[in-house]
């Protein structure tokens, strides 16, 4: 009696978990738009930062930085290298088009000392960025103010606390940015 409850348990708990083992719900970590889309073509994306603008209150914090277009191109072609999902490819052969535009960099304040010194700063990098499909031609998605970040203290705060420079900081906020870019490609359909 026992031995035929044995074997009836054990012939339950195989079949449940083949059950289980046989209807997977679908989960992969590749990307859903693989099958379709295999190449990018990530055009330079263009500095529209506004370097003629009145500074006032509500743009006291915007910076220039020469170049951060080119840094934010190069960075975002080698996270879609990195990924794998879409491969960057010349213009006439890719199956995507990526376009960007930087249109602000911040650096704002976020803790003060006692004595009125910033001692956290915040990194703002925010672009405009669109992706076409070259072979039916139309705008797959766009996104406007997309934006990358990164928080880091300066040399006044507390002894505890990880210091990092300016350059290192917004290549800190340039990476974020090309890393959320290659994850809204290839995640969010």
């Amino acid at each position: 009696m026992i031995k035929k409850l044995l074997k009836n348990l054990f012939l339950l708990a195989t079949s449940y978990s083949l059950l289980v083992a046989m209807s997977g719900c679908g989960y992969t970590t590749r990307s859903m738009i693989v099958n379709k889309f295999k190449t990018i073509y990530v055009v330079p994306f263009v500095n529209k930062i506004d370097i003629t603008r009145e500074e006032s209150v509500a743009n006291k914090y915007r910076l220039y930085k020469p170049m951060l277009e080119t840094d934010v191109t190069r960075a975002v072609t080698n996270k879609y290298l990195f990924d794998g999902n879409l491969r960057p490819v010349r213009e006439g052969s890719a199956d995507l088009i990526l376009k960007g535009e930087v249109v602000e960099f911040r650096r704002d304040p976020l803790r003060y000392t006692d004595g009125d010194e910033v001692e956290e700063y915040r990194i703002n990098i925010i672009v405009n960025i669109s992706i076409e499909d070259t072979k039916e031609k139309q705008l797959v998605w766009e996104e406007k103010n997309f934006t990358g970040d990164y928080t880091y203290f300066t040399s006044y705060a507390p002894a505890s606390a990880i210091k990092k420079s300016d350059d290192t900081a917004v290549n800190e906020a340039i990476s974020d940015l090309a890393r959320r870019i290659v994850e809204r490609t290839v995640e969010q359909w």
